[in-house]
């Protein structure tokens, strides 16, 4: 066994021939075996690939200035695709004794380069930079190219979006406006129907005093006496001006109802469009802060990911569309809110018409009956004064009858006391003689004449009777008569001297 020994710059060692897998004796170590006692000694990280550098070209990557640990993946042997050529075959040397080298220089020995390999290395080095420089350039030409290109579309672009936002701005401002002035109308349209059926509502109100008045008017002459109690035209027109009150109230209530719907729509349709008009100032100062935001504004800042959400709810033709609906609402609205009031001032006019009418009917109705009343009183006074007259002209009658039938009683006593004493004749001295016949007429005629008086003075003593009943009658027919005069003249008329409505509700 020889025993070789050797020494290198870089390392000392000392063995001996190995052997190989089939026993023979080998002087070279296997590659693989050198291979596996490589060490790595660069131990820096990869750069990145997209590192920043501090050159005055900020958007270079960082790897042109950096140099980057390759790990090989083949031997040494193999880095070129044919690193041996048939002339360097050291099969030729098996024959001829290989003088002993150290272990760390055999590797060597099946790496050697011809001038030409060195030569074509080189020439392959020097058109690689040219390719690469060239690559480089077209890539900072096209680069400084697409760098003027995007400035300028981006410039272009952003004009554009501030053009289209003054134009949107523009668009806002008008239907802001169309919105507004519809708003303005719409309000003012609600304040006047409002008014309207405040003056409605408080006529309502007031015809409760005409609706009480006629009430109380019939209640009233529900107080008339006897024969007066009658169911004349004046009952008739009053209880026809309570059913065209009550009516008139209905009508009055139903309107007032509608009124009410119709204010509620029109409410509606101003919050819609105040609410529209809110939302368009939002939007204008939202889109006019952006119309002012340029490059070097302040609070600018990256949102990635914004350009891929989508919140929008409209376009701008049912944007549009949406303003157009809502003022056409409105519009129509107070067309309806306008034949409303027309309506309120038609229902007011009728009314007012019909009550005002009617109101005067029943005075003149009033008025005709205290005539005919007043009338028939006084036909009654006269009758009555009259009937006083006779009645005191038959008691002087039945006074003189009475007198006379006393003034008879005498002139009897006589006739029958001298017929009484004539009886005392004696004998034939008690002669019929024409005394005798005349005492007894005399006696007979008186009688009668009594008779005749006596039926006389019952007779006038009947009619007296009859004349102080018919006093009776007429007393307390003058005194329904004076009742029902009260009740119509002083206590029906004297609250029906004014209508109890206020004057401008009365002249509708």
């Amino acid at each position: 066994m020889e025993t070789f020994m050797g020494h290198t710059q870089t390392a000392s060692y000392l063995t001996g021939p190995k052997f190989g897998g089939s026993g023979a004796p080998t002087f070279l170590p296997s590659i693989s075996t050198m291979q596996s006692s490589y060490k790595a000694y660069d131990a820096y990280p990869a750069p990145s690939p997209l590192r920043r550098s501090l050159t005055t070209l900020p958007w270079r990557p960082s790897t042109y200035y950096q140099t980057a640990q390759v790990n090989p993946s083949m031997a040494v042997t193999k880095s070129l695709p044919e690193p041996l050529g048939y002339t360097n075959q050291l099969s030729e040397l098996d024959s001829i004794k290989v003088p002993p080298v150290f272990v760390a220089a055999r590797s060597a020995l099946y790496t050697r380069y011809t001038p030409n390999d060195w030569s074509h290395s080189n020439n392959s080095n020097y058109m690689a930079s040219d390719r690469v420089r060239s690559s480089a350039e077209r890539l900072r030409m096209d680069t400084a190219r697409l760098c003027l290109e995007t400035a300028d579309k981006t410039v272009r672009t952003q004009t554009d979006v501030g053009k289209r936002l003054g134009e949107r701005i523009g668009d806002i401002q008008l239907w802001k406006t169309e919105v507004n002035h519809e708003t303005d109308n719409m309000i003012t349209e609600i304040a006047t129907l409002v008014e309207k059926k405040r003056i409605l509502e408080k006529a309502l109100q007031e015809t409760e005093n005409p609706l009480h008045i006629g009430q109380e008017c019939l209640y009233n002459r529900e107080r008339r006496q006897q024969i007066d109690l009658v169911h004349d035209q004046v009952e008739r027109e009053l209880i026809k001006e309570v059913d065209i009150i009550k009516r008139c109230q209905e009508k009055m209530r139903q309107t007032v109802e509608r009124a009410n719907m119709q204010l509620s729509l029109n409410r509606a349709a101003q919050h819609e469009l105040e609410k529209d008009s809110g939302d368009k100032i939002l939007a204008l100062n939202l889109d006019g802060t952006c119309h002012t935001l340029k490059n070097t504004s302040r609070g600018i800042n990256f949102h990635d990911g914004i350009q891929r959400i989508d919140n929008t709810l409209s376009v701008p033709e049912t944007w549009a569309k949406f303003s157009n609906d809502n003022i056409q609402r409105s519009q129509s609205e107070r067309a309806a809110s306008k034949q409303m009031r027309n309506e309120i001032e038609s229902v007011l006019n009728q009314c007012s018409n019909e009550m005002w009418s009617q109101w005067n009917g029943v005075n003149v109705g009033f008025n005709q009956r205290v005539q005919e009343t007043n009338e028939t009183r006084n036909k009654l006074q006269t009758h009555l004064s009259r009937v006083l007259q006779e009645t005191f002209d038959m008691e002087k009658n039945i006074e003189l009858l009475k007198k006379a039938i006393q003034d008879k009683e005498a002139p009897m006593q006589v006739a029958q006391t001298r017929l009484t004493t004539r009886t005392h004749r004696p004998n034939v001295e008690l002669c019929r003689d024409p005394v005798q016949h005349r005492l007894v007429e005399e006696v007979a005629e008186i009688t009668g004449t009594v008779e005749n008086l006596q039926a006389k003075l019952r007779q006038a003593e009947n009619a007296l009777q009859h004349l102080l009943r018919t006093k009776s009658t007429l007393e307390q027919d003058l005194s329904v008569k004076n009742n029902s005069l009260f009740i119509d003249r002083e206590k029906c008329l004297g609250m029906r001297k004014t209508f109890p409505m206020s004057p401008r509700i009365a002249s509708y």
